[in-house]
């Protein structure tokens, strides 16, 4: 009896799609060990939706991190967060590499764009990206260390690394949330202390431009007229979402009861550690459950839009809002080109780009309607809808921010933001290549005909 060859049926986007969902069945079975907990014990359900948020590298958890895990579950939650943080794509390249395998041009192109890299070298992208990810977060873990040592004695060293790692990988997992050691949500204790919150700020950043970002910025020895055309425009609109998004914070916020007793300067830290963190890190040193209703909205935007292709981060990605703008004038402006500066973007980019902000729009609308309906108002209808699309849009951005409404949701409800956490680690796109079949496009093309939009 002969039995279908699989390998022949699997391409390599099955390989990335299955690659994340073995990571987190690993996870899954150490983080509901006995030794995994304080407690003794953990529901497998909260130890799976914990091993999706780190993989994911989210950050809504069903318990405080630093409370419930002791070091061992600790340590799993690190090591997932850091393979969710590099890849699992970039992994699988490692092991072919190791193996002295070379790999296809197919398999090439799925390795480069799922780190967001330019076709090349292989090998010498993927080193650049774990030198490149040790350097950084060690540097970041070192800083820490010179607050955390003194406030926490050798622990502090642990929680250095943890939040170093954590903040790169855009993940925003704390040690600190429901500890007596500093304060009782996330990093608001060190909300005005510029050492951990610009350090944390950083590594977020650096985090969420994406590997071939750096890469070409430290290729050109910093050197703007070298980069290439994609650096430019990603760190042109990063540092223009990030200074228009602080300062909106700082006028929405103005009367936040958080900022009580705090000078300009210390609301402007806050404020800039809100536009920073909504781009998918998941920290918080504001509640965002006390933001204003302007506040909210300006997150769950920033959530939405994410960071940059093949980084740690998640949402649309910058890349993507950028082309649905300068297509949108093109549009307004009747150009049949979309010009950025003086180079000009390719229309097949546009389709993709509507194509992925639809998804994503369908996903939350989807996700946000079943949490609604099975979850209990408690005859605050409007209050339930609000918390349940930032849940939504929190989780598919793999942000991980959350109003307090994590550790309330059911069954149904955990499931509903596991799928969409690995939607949006996976990306929409690798998921409908991978469940897509190839087939042959024919030379025939259909009539064109009128339709009316907008």
């Amino acid at each position: 009896m002969k039995f279908p060859k699989i390998k022949n049926r699997m391409n390599v986007w099955m390989y990335l799609a299955l690659g994340y969902l073995v990571v987190v069945i690993i996870g899954s079975v150490f983080l509901v060990l006995p030794v995994a907990s304080r407690t003794g014990e953990t529901l497998y359900v909260d130890a799976l939706f914990t091993s999706f948020s780190a993989a994911c590298v989210t950050g809504l958890v069903p318990f405080e991190t630093g409370v419930h895990w002791t070091t061992f579950g600790q340590v799993v939650i690190l090591l997932l967060i850091q393979c969710g943080g590099l890849g699992f794509m970039t992994f699988i390249s490692v092991v072919l590499l190791a193996v002295k395998r070379n790999l296809g041009q197919y398999e090439r192109n799925a390795v480069v764009q799922s780190v967001g890299g330019q076709m090349g070298s292989v090998k010498r992208l993927v080193r650049h990206i774990f030198v490149g990810t040790a350097a950084f977060e060690g540097l970041g873990a070192g800083i820490l260390c010179i607050r955390f040592v003194p406030k926490f004695g050798a622990r502090g060293m642990w929680y250095a690394v943890f939040h170093a790692v954590s903040a790169f990988c855009n993940a925003g997992f704390d040690l600190f949330g429901g500890t007596e050691a500093a304060g009782v949500g996330s990093l608001s204790y060190f909300a005005t202390d510029p050492l951990v919150s610009l350090t944390i700020c950083v590594l977020i950043i650096v985090g969420g431009l994406g590997f071939c970002i750096w890469g070409d910025v430290l290729d050109c020895r910093c050197n703007p007229k070298k980069f290439q055309f994609y650096t430019k425009v990603i760190l042109i609109v990063n540092s223009l979402l990030l200074t228009v998004s602080t300062l909106l914070f700082l006028l929405f916020e103005r009367n936040n009861p958080s900022y009580a007793g705090y000078n300009f300067g210390q609301r402007l830290l806050a404020s800039f550690f809100n536009a920073t963190t909504a781009r998918t890190a998941g920290f918080y040193t504001t509640d965002p459950a006390s933001f204003s209703g302007s506040g909210y909205l300006l997150t769950v935007i920033l959530m939405f839009i994410g960071g940059s292709s093949g980084s740690t981060a998640g949402g649309i990605k910058v890349g993507t809002f950028t082309v649905i703008v300068m297509g949108m004038l093109a549009a307004f402006r009747g150009s049949r080109d979309i010009n950025v500066g003086r180079r000009r973007i390719d229309i097949k980019l546009l389709s993709r780009a509507l194509a992925i902000f639809a998804a994503y729009l369908i996903l939350i609308l989807m996700g946000t309607l079943v949490i609604c309906a099975v979850e209990p108002d408690g005859g605050d209808s409007l209050g339930l809808f609000g918390k349940a699309l930032f849940e939504t849009v929190s989780a598919l951005g793999t942000v991980g921010l959350t109003v307090s409404f994590t550790n309330t949701l059911s069954v149904v409800s955990k499931v509903v933001l596991m799928l969409l956490m690995y939607a949006g680690r996976a990306g929409v796109f690798t998921l409908a290549y991978a469940l897509s079949r190839k087939k042959s496009t024919s030379e025939i093309r259909r009539p064109v005909d009128s339709f009316f939009i907008g």
